[in-house]
């Protein structure tokens, strides 16, 4: 068979639609062959998803309807055979995905690279150039570091999505190669606040204002490094680029670290202290109910999922060191002990207005004493688990690096 060239691929998140819109017709008219694709998935919960696909002269509305409306079901029963399509399109130079305001840019990414369409990945046919995030600068800040559910903005993924407009916010800023800024913050201590923010969560990600850049700038903007689509290893660096340490507008980075257990009943109390003045949390945890599974701790704003992060190195049918990134393989040398292996806590947390101290004391605190930690594993096994089950998604038959959100997704004014 003929090998074609891959064709360039943009995708444009944000929780704001209309500069969403101005960003792909921006990046649209740059010249000639640009496809733009959007997913509304406004009605996704009755099973229906509007695509429009916008290519030269050609304007398309198609309502798709699909038997489980959700967008791992929309990505792999139409986005992915779509790039397909468009990419051996000999009129089609660039395709822009515009993302719709519930989908995040990491999952999208990482099933272009793996999901097979046929017996293929369409990474065989697109290659992800740069992923453009949009921040409204008169709302992001209150996205990123408030409590409310996407489903009280009907913005859910799916009937059952249960992510907080935080967890969107902050995972679009994450994953940007560049941050496009819409608008203006309402004041000056909210403009600053929102920069010591995203100098934590993205240090490393250029911004550039919508208003004032064209279709060239923003392409020159991608940094060489950029991660262009490429998806972290749950088990590397939780840190990219050097995010300030010192306290900024009230907003702190802690980095907590152990290599000892958690103890499940006492993690489970603790947990409360990284729903109240907590931008972001990330990270792997260690518990001893659980020795040979890697907790995946995630929190924005009011919302804190905990998720599976798959098995230690040292844990019995663990991966194989040559398996794994060399990004996991030398953190887990550099940490490794002769008992545990690369167990270990490790978890950033960006603050505002909660005091770091108190964090890392709780925290501390619900690790296992020395008496405990002396008792072993067989007396760990014993104890009471509140994380015992965990949410597998329908839709999904294998567990995936997709699926780092959640086993349950809490708000600050709820028991987890």
């Amino acid at each position: 068979m003929t090998q074609h060239p891959r064709v360039p691929l943009v995708l444009v998140s944000g929780l704001a639609p209309e500069p969403n819109d101005e960003l792909s017709e921006l990046l649209r008219r740059a010249g000639p062959g640009v496809a733009v694709v959007h997913h509304d998935l406004r009605q996704i919960g009755a099973g229906v998803v509007r695509r429009r696909i916008r290519l030269g002269p050609r304007d398309e509305l198609t309502a798709l309807e699909l038997a489980h409306g959700c967008v791992d079901c929309t990505l792999r029963e139409d986005l992915l055979p779509l790039l397909r399509r468009l990419a051996r399109m000999p009129e089609v130079n660039r395709i822009v995905v515009r993302l719709d305001e519930a989908m995040e840019p990491e999952p999208v990414s990482w099933a272009i690279q793996h999901v097979l369409v046929g017996d293929r990945p369409v990474s065989e046919d697109v290659e992800i150039e740069a992923v453009f995030t949009v921040l409204g600068c008169a709302t992001w800040l209150a996205d990123a570091t408030g409590d409310e559910l996407l489903a009280e903005r009907a913005l859910q993924g799916s009937p059952e999505d249960e992510r907080t407009v935080a967890q969107v916010a902050l995972a679009q800023a994450e994953f940007a190669d560049v941050l496009v800024l819409a608008g203006a913050a309402a004041d000056a201590w909210s403009a600053a606040k929102s920069t010591a923010v995203l100098d934590r969560v993205a240090p490393s990600v250029p911004r550039i204002e919508l208003g004032r850049t064209d279709a060239t700038a923003l392409y020159a903007a991608v940094p060489a490094d950029a991660r262009r689509g490429e998806v972290g290893d749950m088990h590397g660096a939780l840190l990219r680029g050097q995010p300030p340490l010192h306290p900024d507008c009230g907003i702190e980075l802690l980095t907590f670290t152990a290599q000892r257990p958690f103890h499940p009943e006492r993690l489970h109390d603790a947990i409360d202290v990284l729903l109240d003045g907590v931008v972001r949390t990330r990270g792997r945890a260690w518990v001893a109910s659980q020795p040979d599974v890697a907790f995946w701790i995630e929190s924005a704003g009011g919302g804190l999922g905990i998720g599976h992060a798959g098995p230690w190195l040292a844990s019995p049918g663990g991966p194989d060191w040559a398996e794994v990134s060399p990004e996991r393989r030398t953190l887990a040398s550099l940490r490794w002990d002769p008992v545990h292996g690369d167990r270990a806590q490790e978890l950033v947390v960006i603050t505002d207005q909660a005091t770091p101290d108190e964090i890392e004391a709780a925290l501390r605190g619900a690790l296992l004493t020395d008496e405990e930690l002396a008792a072993g594993h067989e007396a760990w096994q014993d104890y009471p688990d509140p994380f015992g089950e965990w949410h597998e998604d329908p839709c999904e038959e294998d567990e995936t690096e997709a699926d780092r959100h959640v086993s349950a997704a809490h708000r600050k004014d709820e028991t987890p």
